[in-house]
């Protein structure tokens, strides 16, 4: 199971760990699952939901070119070792969940284990929980009134006339 994908992945990563071996397996059986052959999105044409923002989505990065700068790598961060993959151009989807595992293992068995145990034993395949998310959108950029600083319009929050930025916005909470 070491492979040159996997070896990518540790130098990627900085180093190798348990996490991400489950992102590294995650990611090959999210694409097999999908019948996506072992390859990187250049556009958007994998995308992939991350419940978690650890490890393991250093090799769903590399190993299937989901990006957040490309807006096809999305975070729902829910703490799970889930992650959905949808095909564009199939419109199917799949989320791959992780079973239940002895994390108190040590780092090096389990990382043994996790890379070469069936996918089935690790994860589930589900039905994903949600629609394909629709494609990156370009917005416009403009100015807070208060730090100077550009924000995108989309982020920005409008406050007694002026456009406020997250930041220099103060929400109203009465909760």
């Amino acid at each position: 199971m070491y492979d040159d994908d996997w070896e990518r992945c540790v130098s990627f990563h900085g180093h190798a760990c348990p996490g991400l071996a489950m992102g590294y397996r995650a990611a090959l059986y999210g694409l097999e699952s999908l019948g996506i052959p072992k390859s990187r999105a250049r556009d958007e044409e994998i995308v992939c939901i991350s419940e978690n923002e650890a490890c393991g989505v250093d090799a769903i990065q590399l190993l299937t070119g989901c990006t957040v700068g490309k807006g096809n790598l999305l975070f729902l961060p829910l703490g799970k070792i889930a992650y959905t993959f949808f095909d564009r151009s199939t419109g199917k989807g799949v989320r791959i969940v992780s079973r239940p595992f002895d994390r108190n293992e040590d780092r090096e068995k389990a990382m043994r284990h996790i890379l070469t145990a069936k996918a089935e034993d690790l994860f589930e395949n589900k039905p994903p929980q949600t629609v394909v998310p629709e494609k990156a959108r370009l917005f416009l950029s403009v100015q807070c009134d208060e730090c100077g600083e550009s924000c995108r319009e989309d982020r920005a929050r409008l406050h007694e006339g002026k456009v406020l930025c997250l930041h220099c916005f103060k929400p109203y909470d009465r909760g």
